[in-house]
């Protein structure tokens, strides 16, 4: 029996010895690997905070103490020690473990975290909150050096720093976020590494020069001037020290003993520290760490040769990489556009064949989307790739940086719909209601692959101002149109009902009419492909006998298609009645596309009782 088996509260973590502790990281990650191998998910990331994490809480109790993960899918030591092992046999499903920290599943879940670069804002929140209080806790905010590249971080970094509040933040340094760092932190972190050998220097220096009888005060004087210009030649001054912070590091975060002596260090000086920790992406398992972009997050996998044990089907996301890599190969002035996504957008090959074309900017969403406005204003023809979720970080970029000034700027919207696994921090359901008030929007929707390719071509060269194509997680092909115009397209006639729909929804519309017409219920079913603009000026035709018309959406009910029909079909000479059948304002839990469809009355028995 392993260490972790005989393990029943976090609490016996403190009382360990280096060791055991150490046994305690082996068991961890042998838990990981055969758990994610059958269920999928965050690998790599987890691999490589195992020692950070088990310091932490040989060090802090976090049922009291606040520990705030940054984007947090590295959370799953944490909750593997903190009583949800047992859980992870469903990880990511309904009625599982969230593969992210939700306070709703343990008080040791200080804080919601999805999204990246927020955990030093909301560390500093708690730590205010304790001052104000008089409460006796310490606060902890665990950040990657890919979460750094976002604007919001240094934002609280700022403000932590001059706060003067206790507050410790981890930097977990992999040299590695999703996809390889870029830019000027990336090369600032790269000379702090540097550091130890300065340090070993001092050391010495401080050992024999110091303590030479007689003249060693004087030799200490002189020698402190020449000290700090060898300082500052091969170290520049940590920014993080600039921003007020008392910096540690950077040391190796797999040492567990020096990660525990730092942290109480940092605890006992009661004021904002920077711990710097170098670790390895995968740690643990040779697969991972050899590629761990490619186990960042991963389905199911053949423990032995790191393989998934499904072979991987053509998707919107690769569909998409190639058609844009094929255009821009013949027009330089196509530029693709991404925010630490170039996997999982399907722009690998594309960033590998022409990178003079391509823009990884970090996670920084409304920077990737400013930025893209600019290049459309001087003449370019920028494809902004993001997902669905993260373009609520771009919200005021979209409209401020595009939309206000009808910049053509194409936005490939990625995981639109409900989202398998992740749950609510990475669904894709509210963009429908972000760009249909968007001033100048053009927003497509395919039913398909090639759908989808056709309207990439069109929304490039034939749509004038910014258009936004989204399409789901994976990929289907359902009821397309081959070419513009995008007009709505009457798939089934039938009387008094109607079903509305768009993209991949429109096969379970379909199949949804099917079994109403075995019930002797025929309706018309009427597929968008073009979600934008005046729409009943092309379906009021389509409409006439119409008294009851559904509108089936992955997508909360605010913003939503069925509510602007609605508002459009007031102001007509129709009488219809508009019935909306989405996810109101629900949030949607971690669970198989299959399974939220059916929690959602979207698949197709559903959408049949529904209508009955």
């Amino acid at each position: 029996m392993g260490i972790l088996d005989e393990l029943k509260s976090a609490n016996e973590i403190k009382d360990m010895s280096i060791e055991n502790l150490y046994k305690l990281c082996e068991d961890l990650r042998c838990f990981m690997v055969s758990n994610i191998s059958k269920t999928g998910g965050h690998l790599a990331s987890n691999l490589g905070v195992v020692e950070i994490t088990v310091a932490i809480h040989n060090v802090f109790d976090t049922s009291k103490d606040r520990l705030i993960f940054d984007v947090g899918h590295q959370c799953y030591t944490h909750k593997i020690l903190t009583g949800r092992r047992d859980g992870f046999s469903n990880l990511r499903g309904l009625g599982g473990i969230s593969g992210f920290p939700n306070p709703d599943e343990s008080e040791h879940d200080a804080f919601v975290s999805g999204h990246a670069s927020t955990s030093v804002s909301v560390a500093l929140g708690m730590a205010r909150a304790s001052v104000a209080l008089g409460e006796d806790y310490s606060v902890i905010a665990l950040i990657g050096d890919g979460a750094l590249t976002g604007g919001l971080a240094y934002e609280g970094l700022i403000d932590a720093g001059h706060s003067g509040v206790p507050l410790i933040v981890i930097l977990n340094d992999n040299e590695m976020s999703i996809t390889e760092n870029v830019g000027g932190l990336s090369n600032h972190l790269a000379r702090l590494r540097v550091r130890p050998y300065y340090l070993t220097f001092k050391k010495i220096y401080r050992k024999t020069i110091a303590k030479i009888p007689l003249v060693g005060k004087g030799v200490t004087k002189f020698f402190r001037r020449i000290k700090g210009l060898f300082r500052s030649s091969i170290l520049p001054s940590s920014m993080f020290e600039n921003m007020g912070f008392t910096y540690f590091g950077p040391a190796d975060g797999h040492n567990i003993k020096e990660v525990c002596r730092l942290l109480k260090v940092a605890r006992d000086m009661k004021k904002p520290i920077i711990i710097h920790l170098k670790t390895t992406k995968g740690k643990g398992y040779k697969f991972a760490e050899e590629k761990p972009e490619i186990y960042h997050g991963v389905p199911c996998f053949n423990i032995g040769n790191g393989e998934p044990t499904q072979a991987p089907s053509k998707t919107f996301a690769s569909a998409f990489g190639d058609t844009v890599l094929e255009l821009a190969k013949k027009d330089k002035k196509i530029l693709t556009v991404t925010a630490a996504m170039q996997s999982g957008t399907g722009l690998d090959e594309f960033a590998g064949a022409l990178p003079k074309q391509f823009f990884d900017v970090g996670i920084a969403e409304g920077h990737a989307v400013a930025m893209a406005g600019a290049l459309a204003k001087q003449g370019m023809l920028p494809v902004c790739a993001i997902y669905a979720t993260f373009i609520q970080r771009a919200y005021d970029m979209v409209f401020h940086d595009v939309c206000l000034s009808n910049l053509h700027v194409v936005f490939a919207v990625d995981r639109a719909g409900l989202v398998a696994d992740d749950g609510p921090t990475h669904q894709g359901i509210f963009d429908v209601g972000i760009f249909l008030q968007m001033p100048n929007m053009t927003v497509l929707c395919p039913s398909g692959i090639s759908e989808m390719k056709h309207m990439l071509k069109y929304a490039i060269y034939d749509v004038k101002g910014p258009v936004a194509i989204r399409y789901p997680r994976g990929g289907c092909e359902c009821y397309v149109t081959q070419g513009a115009p995008y007009e709505p397209m009457l798939l089934k006639e039938g009387k008094e009902i109607a079903i509305l729909t768009y993209g991949r929804l429109t096969e379970n519309v379909m199949e949804a009419a099917e079994l109403l017409s075995e019930q002797g219920t025929m309706v018309s079913v009427i597929k968008l492909t073009q979600i934008s603009g005046d729409l009943m000026s092309d379906l009021s035709d389509k409409l006439k006998d119409i008294s009851r018309l559904y509108v089936v959406e992955e997508c909360v009910e605010a913003g939503s298609v069925a509510q602007k029909l609605a508002l459009e079909i007031s102001a007509s000479d129709l009488s219809i009645q508009v019935m909306p059948i989405n996810l109101g304002n629900q949030i949607a839990p971690p669970a198989t596309a299959e399974e939220l469809m059916s929690m959602y009355g979207l698949d197709a028995k559903g959408i049949a009782e529904r209508v009955l």
